[in-house]
């Protein structure tokens, strides 16, 4: 493999209409807007929640909790957030506002993301460092992705991309994840890190290879509620942070489904996972989960 370098491939979200926009995040651009009334809502909703169990400092929870007291807190916003019908109305609204219309969209509402200081030492958190493409969970190809930091973030503490391999082959274990074996198991891990044993015993599919082969990728440094939207079959994965706060992101998921219904998509060359995410997805007019295609 030919090794990547730290880059600025991220690009200025473009003047142009939606289906261009999303033509050119199929052919791998990655996008970046500025922060939005409904990002900022969107942030201040998840910043209540986190204040709610944590305190007035979120971040430095981290210092004074026990792992597992944070871990059952952290869960409990997890699970507010993600079935929130305010945090999906402010989805909807965020998709409007960049000119898409929410009603041709399914969507996975926003999950959020916890990147503790030197959580790549405990084994059970191991997985979230994964270098991994989204669709080896069962996604399709029409996949993508769209990040929010909920603070400013340095590029140190963000995560990486690796361009070079965006249509190109990477040796992974994709082949081992069925989605409907993961949910058999329980919402829990559909929500995301809702069990303290999965990252030890559940299958999270990964590149195979050493991530140092990989160089540095590129990378990014982030402001308070802006926008960063990518195809879900860049290979990426979280980058090592050394502290001392946690850091605190939104992500969320979006299928267009005329496009997926056409066959169009990002190029998925080696993704074996089985099943489909689809059919959990929610729409803008459903009421409950698993009435999405």
């Amino acid at each position: 493999m030919t090794a990547r370098t730290e880059g600025t491939n991220w690009t200025a979200w473009p003047a142009s209409s939606p289906d261009e926009q999303r033509a050119a995040l199929y052919a791998g651009a990655l996008l970046s807007g500025p922060s939005t009334s409904s990002s900022q809502a969107l942030v201040a909703l998840a910043w209540r929640l986190l204040e709610a169990e944590l305190g007035v400092a979120p971040r430095a929870a981290v210092l004074h909790l026990s792992s597992s007291e944070l871990f059952a807190r952290l869960g409990r916003v997890r699970r507010a957030l993600y079935l929130s019908p305010d945090a999906h109305a402010l989805l909807f609204s965020l998709l409007r506002e960049h000119g898409f219309d929410p009603r041709a969209f399914a969507f996975d509402p926003p999950r959020l993301r916890v990147v503790h200081p030197d959580g790549d030492r405990e084994a059970a958190a191991r997985a979230v460092y994964a270098v991994h493409r989204d669709t080896w969970y069962g996604h399709p190809r029409a996949l993508l992705t769209w990040w929010i930091p909920l603070h400013d973030v340095p590029a140190t503490q963000t995560f990486s991309t690796w361009p070079a391999y965006f249509s190109a082959r990477v040796d992974n274990d994709s082949s081992t994840f069925d989605y409907d074996d993961w949910v058999a198991r329980g919402w829990s891990l559909k929500i995301g890190w809702q069990d303290p044993a999965a990252g030890l015993s559940a299958r999270y599919p990964a590149f195979l290879g050493e991530r140092s082969a990989l160089g540095d990728g590129v990378g990014f440094a982030a402001t308070q509620a802006e926008n960063r939207v990518f195809s879900g079959t860049h290979l990426h994965g979280t980058r090592v942070h050394t502290g001392p706060l946690t850091r605190f992101s939104l992500d969320f998921r979006l299928v267009h489904l005329g496009d997926h219904d056409a066959g169009r998509g990002a190029p998925d060359v080696d993704n074996d996972s089985l099943g489909s995410a689809l059919r959990d997805y929610l729409r803008a007019d459903s009421t409950g989960f698993g009435s999405g295609a």
